[in-house]
């Protein structure tokens, strides 16, 4: 079909999902119950870690997780200026505040020694973002945390199934969070997941989570131990994640076989795909690229029906955040370059080649 519309991302709920959700409807029950707990569990299977804890978003788990970890007013954290704005949002929600750092051209992942160089005596934790999928160089930073005594809490809020030299992102700090918005391995329209090993912080989270409560109340004479909040995901949202989970071996597949099929058929002189290394567990979320013809690039393929999504801007660029560039060479130099290509689950063999034709085209042109 001549100009077929072929997506960046397009939501699957799934009929598992589907039927679940009804399930919940079904019982009346919509809010944090069996089916979150259900949901919980599943992740932290699959990932091989002895906690996980639903929250509302993948920004309410890092928000979360710091303030589990002690993280407040005072403190600074270090996140890197290539993220989306909600890794710094939540550690200002804690009162803290995020000192951004540059990144690794390579990857768009925090740079190590960019670390070293903003660590202060108020620094208290570093978020590492593993973009796309790709880790971020965990033994430096586990190393570097390690000698100045700071937290580490994984944004692997696009990593979900991601190895990093055979161990699962998210599970290399005190605490990893996940997000499972629309455009997520798995999504559940808002909601997201902390994993952690550390059995006081999971107690803490729960706490946080749930207005303080220890254990599960009624609304009424519950004991309330701490301060809390309300972060609660809903069996109704458990249920789609848990459906879509059922196709999440197909979900791997396909992602997989897509970015070979880009790799195999993009000529080199084109776009420059980021790296994954499939061999050693290494899962991309998308596939992403860059070229310093990005902004005609991505015209021309509107032009042709074919969507894709651009990287964001550096935080330090952002009003919330402002700084000079001075300090962020590589980040300013990458981003405006890099863009996510189609990557979809509906995406058939024709609609990448068709991709890689018309950039392909457009190059030679």
């Amino acid at each position: 079909m001549k100009n077929k519309k072929i997506p960046w991302w397009v939501p699957q709920i799934g009929e598992e999902g589907r039927r679940l959700a009804e399930e919940v409807l079904d019982g009346g029950y919509l809010n944090d119950g069996e089916f979150t707990a259900r949901f919980e569990k599943k992740i932290a299977d699959l990932l091989g870690c002895k906690h996980a804890v639903a929250v509302t978003s993948g920004t309410a788990a890092i928000f979360l997780s710091l303030k589990g970890l002690g993280v407040g007013p005072g403190d600074e954290v270090i996140v890197p200026d290539a993220t989306f704005i909600a890794t710094a949002n939540a550690v200002d929600l804690c009162g803290a505040k995020p000192v951004l750092v540059d990144i690794n051209p390579d990857n768009l992942t925090i740079d190590a020694p960019a670390i070293i160089r903003a660590i202060t005596s108020k620094t208290k934790a570093i978020v590492p973002v593993h973009v796309t999928g790709r880790g971020a160089d965990m033994e430096a930073i586990l190393k570097i945390a390690k000698e100045h005594n700071l937290f580490v809490v994984e944004d692997a809020a696009e990593a979900l199934m991601s190895k990093h030299k055979g161990k699962y992102l998210g599970t290399w700090g005190q605490a990893g969070c996940f997000s499972f918005s629309p455009f997520k391995i798995i999504g559940t329209g808002q909601g997201g997941m902390i994993v952690t090993d550390d059995d006081k912080l999971e107690i803490s989270l729960r706490e946080l989570k749930d207005q303080g409560r220890p254990k599960k109340g009624t609304g009424g004479d519950d004991i309330h131990r701490v301060i809390g909040y309300n972060f609660k995901l809903t069996n109704l949202q458990a249920a789609v994640g848990l459906g879509q989970l059922s196709q999440l071996e197909f979900r791997i597949k396909k992602i997989k076989e897509t970015y070979r099929q880009y790799l195999e058929n993009l000529n080199p002189n084109t776009v420059s795909l980021f790296k994954f290394n499939i061999t050693e567990g290494e899962l991309p979320l998308w596939i992403d690229g860059w070229t310093d013809r990005r902004n005609e690039l991505c015209e021309y393929l509107s032009s042709k029906n074919i969507d894709y999504r651009k990287f964001w801007f550096p935080i330090h660029t952002q009003n919330p955040y402002k700084l000079s560039d001075d300090s962020f060479l590589n980040s300013s130099k990458m981003l405006p370059q890099s863009f996510w290509l189609p990557s979809a689950f509906t995406l058939s063999k024709e609609d990448v080649l068709a991709v890689c034709g018309h950039i392909n085209d457009f190059f030679r042109k």
